[in-house]
């Protein structure tokens, strides 16, 4: 059942209304999001300048933009560093690619030989509980998020950022999935609709004027406010952006 119920919150988002049925074949969802090293594979194998990767569309916002590599990197006596606010660092190998958009991540999959998980893939992987026969709250159960199970609030590593894919354990989910709430943003395969049903609500620009130009995003990031995050919240932006706390986990490309 994708989306949320009537009992789930006080109060919930109309793109999140309401929970509907959504058939999905078997699949394998990667653990953790895609780090900067495994990222680094891709730009140093020339991901960015073969066309094979990269979707008509993807290829001509790449063009346009002349983009090379993630829009915050750059390489520096051979070495690949990342802008973290006001400073250069280097990559953190086994914390998430961020900063990265829709069609970077896209591109990376097909290198990759994976793709993109589809939101209802997303949600049923954070929050499906086969033991219990139901959907959870959160990864890790109901009760709110907490230190050690996730990285929001502005809490992240050296008190601001992301921290390692392996941390934070005790937020996994069910099916081993980890950091699905929280660390980074991270993009599905689908495009932004309305679900069944949908009826707008008083606040008519949320939703509905983004619909079908928009791909979704799920699970919040270092920056989000845990007060506001849960499984079936539902981020949008167009696929082009960059400027978003944004990374991405992988499927395997066939169904098992």
């Amino acid at each position: 059942m994708l989306g949320a119920t009537r009992s789930d919150e006080s109060f919930v988002f109309d793109n999140e209304k309401w929970a509907h049925p959504a058939e999905l074949e078997p699949f394998a969802i990667a653990r953790a999001p895609v780090t900067q090293a495994e990222f680094a594979a891709f730009v140093e194998g020339g991901g960015y300048g073969r066309r094979e990767f990269w979707s008509d569309e993807g290829w001509t916002w790449r063009e346009s933009a002349s983009a090379a590599c993630p829009v915050y990197w750059q390489k520096r006596d051979g070495r690949w560093q990342r802008r973290h606010f006001d400073c250069w660092v280097p990559l953190e190998p086994h914390r998430p690619v961020l900063h990265v958009n829709w069609y970077e991540a896209e591109a990376y999959c097909r290198w990759a030989g994976r793709r993109l998980p589809t939101e209802a893939e997303w949600e049923m992987a954070a929050g499906w509980d086969p033991v219990d026969g139901r959907k959870r709250r959160f990864p890790w159960g109901d009760e709110p998020p907490a230190t050690e199970r996730a990285c929001l609030d502005w809490a992240g590593g050296s008190g601001a950022g992301c921290v390692d894919v392996a941390a934070f354990p005790e937020g996994d989910s069910r099916f081993g999935c980890r950091q699905m709430i929280g660390n980074v943003w991270e993009w599905t395969g689908t495009g932004f609709g309305p679900y069944p049903g949908f009826v707008v609500d008083p606040y008519k620009e949320y939703s509905e004027p983004w619909f079908y130009t928009h791909k979704v995003l799920r699970g919040g990031c270092w920056t989000t406010r845990s007060r506001l995050i849960r499984n079936t919240w539902r981020n949008f932006y167009e696929p082009h952006r960059r400027d978003v706390w944004a990374g991405f986990r992988t499927c395997a490309k066939d169904s098992l």
